[in-house]
Order: structure tokens, then sequence, then C-alpha cells
């Protein structure tokens, strides 16, 4: 069934939400320089980009072991942004600190910007990589994820750059796909399917390069860290586990061990919920990419099953949302119905970042999972549709040789 062109409409709602975000984005810095750097509830100008720098510019300077001492850190970022700042916790590995030591070479202001502008370029350039054609620019600038990401200070677009164009890559230059993908031991909880999609797959030559890209970082922190400032972060992992996600509900966070426990489960039943979930998306992932699926197809069954498998999963996380529906969108569908089920699955995805934290705030549950299931089952079940596909020809091919 050929797809119909997007609708006009829709084009000049982007273009709009465009227009708005970037005015919403720059009215929401302005209020975050209410004293110094900081307004008067503690938010500091960029908001999470002060670990970021803070994290760098201790590591530079020789400091890195303050970066996991929480009166330490504390002291420090109040001396770049003032008071009266919120409590901060570094919760990256000190793999992070390596990465991200180059932009102590900026000061914090214009490094915000940088840290940014380059993130969401390399989103951009996976994203084209994903989507070749036109409408790329639009739908990189008009992606809700990369509003809450800018407005977070946070590193959603790099984990899009990362994955995303780590499994563009991967049939063309499998090496430096993995290699992107190795670089995922900077969030590893948002690639826990890669090993299970490499494997399946038998793409040898990217597993081989994403365990070793991931085994140097390591081994480059270790070096150059030491293993007691390990052992601090691991401490302070087990503390950030117990406070922020067995504590007090984040609605910003969209897993479904927090769906769970928005509706009052308990911890434990909550995480083996969030057992079954990851699962079943372990299964279904396992099965498309063992099955030689389409690459479109795996690959965004890949980024939608990261989802459901970890319980630490956050609004603005879901930058890749839009390499997810550019893949989808590029697959043919068997009927209207499907048709329909595509572009709703797709429509929820991308307004999950923007409208997650709201309902939260408004109803005291977290819907997260609501959104991400629809598309997963669509990509699920296109992608059995094409196994079909594939099969019947296979045989049909078969018959039409024998004697």
């Amino acid at each position: 069934m050929r797809r119909a062109a997007v609708p006009t409409t829709v084009i000049t709602v982007a273009r709009s939400f465009v227009a708005a975000a970037v005015f919403g984005y720059f009215f929401d810095l302005l209020h975050q320089t209410h004293g110094q750097l900081v307004n008067a509830e503690g938010r500091p100008f960029g908001d999470d980009w002060i670990n970021f720098w803070s994290g760098s510019y201790l590591t530079l300077h020789g400091r890195a072991a303050e970066v996991y001492d929480l009166n330490a850190f504390h002291a420090f970022q109040q001396t770049v942004v003032g008071p009266p700042l919120d409590g901060r916790l570094y919760a990256y590995p000190p793999v992070t600190l390596l990465l991200v030591v180059p932009f102590a070479l900026i000061p914090y202001v214009p490094g915000l910007f940088v840290w940014l502008s380059a993130s969401w370029y390399g989103f951009y350039r996976a994203l084209k990589l994903a989507m070749p054609g036109r409408g790329v620019l639009l739908l990189a600038l008009a992606t809700p994820a990369v509003l809450i990401n800018a407005v977070a200070g946070q590193n959603g677009c790099w984990t899009a750059a990362f994955l995303g164009g780590g499994l563009a890559l991967l049939e063309r230059r499998p090496y430096v796909a993995g290699a992107l993908l190795g670089m995922m031991a900077y969030k590893p909880h948002l690639a826990l399917l890669v090993p299970v999609a490499l494997f399946a797959g038998r793409r040898w030559r990217a597993m081989a390069a994403a365990a070793a890209t991931g085994g140097m970082l390591l081994g480059l922190s270790w070096l150059l860290f030491g293993p007691e400032l390990w052992a601090h972060y691991v401490r302070n992992l087990t503390a950030f586990r117990h406070v922020i996600v067995d504590g007090a509900v984040s609605m910003r966070m969209v897993s479904v061990f927090v769906a769970a426990r928005s509706l009052g489960a308990s911890v434990t039943a909550s995480y083996w919920l969030q057992a079954g979930f990851a699962a079943v998306a372990c299964v279904a992932v396992a099965l498309a990419w063992f099955k030689n699926t389409p690459a479109e197809l795996r690959n965004a069954l890949l980024l939608l099953g990261s989802c459901l498998v970890t319980p630490y999963v956050l609004d603005y996380d879901l930058v890749f949302g839009a390499i997810v529906v550019a893949w989808l969108w590029q697959q043919p569908v068997q009927s209207t119905g499907a048709e329909r089920a595509l572009q709703i699955g797709s429509g929820l995805f991308l307004l999950l970042p923007l409208v997650a934290s709201p309902l939260g705030h408004l109803t005291g549950l977290a819907f997260g999972p609501l959104f991400i299931l629809p598309l997963f089952v669509v990509a699920l079940r296109m992608s059995f549709a094409k196994q079909k596909e594939t099969v019947a020809a296979t045989q049909e091919r078969l018959s039409s040789v024998q004697p």
C-alpha cells in the first residue's frame, strides 16, 4: 500500500512547534538567572548541564574523586552558578568523565550551547542516515524530546546519535557501527538489548568493535582514575537506586517499573512486572534479528524494546524516537487499518516526552508504557508479517523449480 504524502497541516504544526520551542527554551533559561546562574528554587542555568560541566572540569584539573563526593561536588557547583543550588548527584560511571572532559575547555555558559548543538548535530546525522530524503531537518528540530532534552541540559541526543547512528551503519560499516554502539558504555542501561541483537543477528564484526570500544573506555577509566573511584561510584549508584528508582516516583520516568509503582505496586512486584516485559522484548528482538528481518524493522524493535527492558528511562532519553518512526514509516503496510495503527503509535511515542510529566503530575499516575507499547506492537506485527512474506516467497520460488 503506497503511503500518502505528509499533510500540509502536519508540516505547519511542526514548524509552529519549533518556533514555540525556541522561544520557550530561551524564556526558561532566562528564568534560571534569578541570582547569578540559578533561580530561587535552586535550579541552575542549563539544569543538568551543571553536572556534566562540573564533572568535566574537576576531571581535567585532577579532582575526579570530588565528582562522587556529594558534599564536595555540591560545594564546587555552587562556586559555578551560585547559591541556593539544589542537591545534585553524578549518576554516571567514570567512563562518562572521559567522554565529557573536553567540554571543560569551554566556559560554563557557552559550553551549554556547544554541548546541545554538538549532540543535536550527531542526532541529526543519525536521523539522516535512517531517513534519506526531504523532511529530515524539520523532524530533527520538531521532535518533542529534543526540546525536553535541551531544557534538561541532558544527553538524550548523544544517546540517539550513538544508538541510531550505530544501527544505521551496521550493514555498510560494521566496525564504525560497533564503535558507536560501544560508546553506550556511558549509559549501559539503555543498551541492554544491543548484545542480544548483535548475537542473534550474527553481526560478529560489529559485536567485536562494540566490545573493544566499551572495554577500552572501561579500562582507560580504571587506569586513569583507579578502582577507588569506581567503588565510590558503585556505592553512590546503590544509594541512587534506593532513593530515585525504588523511592518516590518521578513522573519524568516512563518505564514499566515506575508505572507499576505509581499504581501502588510494591517494589518487588514492580520489578517482577518489569522483568516480564523485559523478557518479552528480549525474545521479540532476538527473533527479529535472528530471522534477518528488514533492517529498519529490526532496528526499530531494538530501540522500542530498549524502553521496555530497563526500569530507569526518562522522557529526555527518547530523542531516538524520531529515528524509530523514520525507520517504521519506510515500511509498506498491508491495509488502511495498519496505516492508522502506525500513525497513532508513532504519534503517541513522539508525544510521550512532552506529555508524560504533565499527565503524571495531574493524575499521580505514570503513563509511559501506554505510549510505548502501541508502537512496539505495531513494529512487532510488521516484523511478523514481513517474515511470513519472506517464507511464502521462498516456498513459491522452491516450488517453481521443482520438476
